[in-house]
């Protein structure tokens, strides 16, 4: 289980409307997840829960740089955390990946994102898949990193689920293997 450290939870509690507030809420339940807003120090992509896995993985292993990510197992969405401001320039690459983008949801201003609180446990609703340790700095390959990997993550996730249609059961597969010839 991912956990927020101490500089993590007072970078996240500043973009509370109320800090104060915020910090007693994590102080009384560690657990509790708050409600804050987008755009002043944070922008999130949000995506459909399985591309937002792929992502992620795909992201950890390829040692991209990406910020904190958030899962929400109910609604089945994972946010990515961005620096605030960061979506000219996402949507930038983005068109630049493809003329066809996934689906995604952006949250800057005037939008809102839930998020874990810094102890959450394994059934929780929300959960960090990576937990802010501290305020992100700025990274201008941030926003390439995911529009790079939202794109591959589709695309591979397409190519699957054509494999699934075309191969449904291992006899389909060998049914579409090319006949032997006596060469």
């Amino acid at each position: 289980m991912h956990r927020m450290t101490r500089r993590g939870m007072e970078w996240l509690s500043a973009a509370a409307d109320n800090p104060v507030e915020c910090q007693q809420i994590w102080a009384d339940d560690p657990r509790m997840p708050v409600l804050l807003p987008t755009g002043r120090f944070f922008d999130v992509l949000s995506v459909d829960q399985r591309l937002g896995l792929e992502m992620y993985d795909r992201l950890t292993r390829s040692g991209m740089p990406f910020g904190p990510t958030v899962v929400d197992r109910k609604a089945q969405r994972v946010g990515f955390f961005l620096n605030s401001q960061s979506r000219k320039s996402f949507t930038h690459y983005l068109e630049r990946e493809t003329s066809t983008p996934p689906t995604y949801r952006y949250l800057d201003e005037g939008s809102a994102v839930v998020v874990p609180g810094p102890i959450p446990l394994c059934d929780d609703r929300y959960q960090w898949l990576r937990p802010p340790t501290r305020r992100p700095e700025a990274n201008p390959l941030r926003p390439v990193a995911l529009a790079t990997a939202l794109v591959a993550s589709a695309e591979l996730l397409a190519r699957i689920d054509r494999f699934d249609e075309q191969y449904p059961t291992p006899y389909a597969a060998v049914a579409a293997l090319p006949e032997e010839s006596d060469h």
